[in-house]
């Protein structure tokens, strides 16, 4: 290992400050209408943004609801999803994706990824598949699309529900086809730190099915469509107005900021050369927003103390794969279950990976990996 000069300027995995700098002056404008108007809870900006949105991604529709895990979770009272059902999911994904069917009283089934694109391994599903099986859920992990057409494949063969989990994959295309369209509905986060994120918490569904959309108008809303007549039981899901008019302004400068991921990536992926490190594969046909930049290695750990002393702060995006995960030990799964997902989470490191990065940033951490 040589020694190198430490980076004097700190650089985190993910700084958001730059980002709402540049367009503070109209968020805040925005907010002085949502003042105005006092339209706090649903109302015409979260309207307003779904309607931007739904043309966005190429959908019909789209409906706003306060974070993406309940958006999870009312896809799954939607398709009518409960008790003694099972959802197959990756095993390698955000514990949100598992808390939509777990909410919905369901059971997540964990299937491995590859090892390679990290996604979904297609081969693996069909051995998982019981006859209380209703739906896969698909994972656009780190904003690169998984295997759609394989996937789809087998849902039509055994008559199994899609469910796309877009939460880090907001403009990220398939084939040249924005993700979000190809299943019953898509399901998106969006946390502040997502590619397109809300001055707050919000998630949002899209959908080409009029009979979903309404049923999760219904559900988000107390389980009614007139005032205090109540169909069903339902939740308090309901999008907030500065959520929604924040993330209308945010929309404008989306593929933008998307852009400009792409470039970052394309540098790490063509200057990072160190043997040491591994990136995820990128497929023909996935067209990823890098939400995260994943390397594995295989002493992560020291990895990161290098690069922590060289003032350069990448995180961890899992640690713990989703069937090892304590909340779901009643499930019996165990070490050696889904091995790729595994290796994945014990040697996975994410690097720096904002619009707002420059390329001097850029070059800094790709510096200093080539010299670990």
């Amino acid at each position: 290992m040589s020694q190198s000069t430490p980076v004097m300027q700190k650089i985190s995995c993910l700084d958001l400050k730059g980002q709402h700098d540049q367009i503070k002056e109209e968020v805040f404008a925005a907010f002085e209408k949502v003042y105005e108007k006092t339209a706090f809870s649903g109302g015409p900006f979260v309207e307003e943004f779904e309607n931007h949105f739904a043309s966005y991604i190429g959908s019909k529709y789209a409906v706003g609801v306060n974070n993406g895990t309940t958006a999870l979770h009312l896809a799954m009272l939607a398709l009518g999803i409960g008790v003694g059902d099972e959802v197959i999911m990756p095993a390698d994904t955000f514990i949100a994706t598992a808390w939509g069917p777990s909410h919905a009283g369901a059971t997540p089934v964990f299937v491995d990824c590859t090892a390679d694109t990290w996604q979904i391994d297609v081969s693996k599903i069909e051995e998982k598949i019981t006859p209380r099986t209703k739906a896969i859920i698909g994972v656009h992990l780190y904003g690169q699309p998984f295997d759609i057409e394989g996937v789809q494949a087998i849902c039509k063969k055994h008559n199994l529900y899609l469910i796309e989990d877009t939460a880090q994959a907001q403009g990220a295309r398939y084939k040249g086809t924005t993700v979000g369209v190809f299943g019953e509905m898509a399901c998106y986060s969006f946390y502040p730190g997502k590619n397109l994120g809300a001055c707050g918490e919000a998630g949002g569904i899209t959908t080409n099915n009029e009979s979903y959309k309404k049923h999760l108008h219904s559900l988000r809303n107390h389980g009614c469509e007139v005032r205090y007549y109540h169909d069903e039981i339902g939740y308090n899901y309901r999008m907030g107005g500065l959520e929604g008019a924040s993330l209308t302004i945010k929309l404008k400068y989306l593929e933008g900021w998307n852009n400009r991921r792409r470039e970052i990536a394309r540098m790490y992926q063509s200057q990072i050369t160190n043997p040491k490190v591994k990136l995820q594969h990128q497929p023909e046909w996935a067209d990823s927003i890098y939400h995260l930049f994943v390397i594995t290695t295989d002493d992560r750990d020291h990895l990161m103390k290098y690069l922590n002393e060289r003032n350069i702060f990448p995180a961890l995006h899992y640690p713990v794969p989703c069937h090892l995960q304590k909340a779901y030990a009643h499930l019996g799964y165990k070490q050696g279950d889904c091995p790729n997902a595994e290796y994945l989470a014990a040697h996975c490191l994410s690097l720096p990976m904002y619009a707002e990065l420059t390329d001097e940033q850029v070059q800094a951490v790709i510096s200093a990996i080539n010299e670990y």
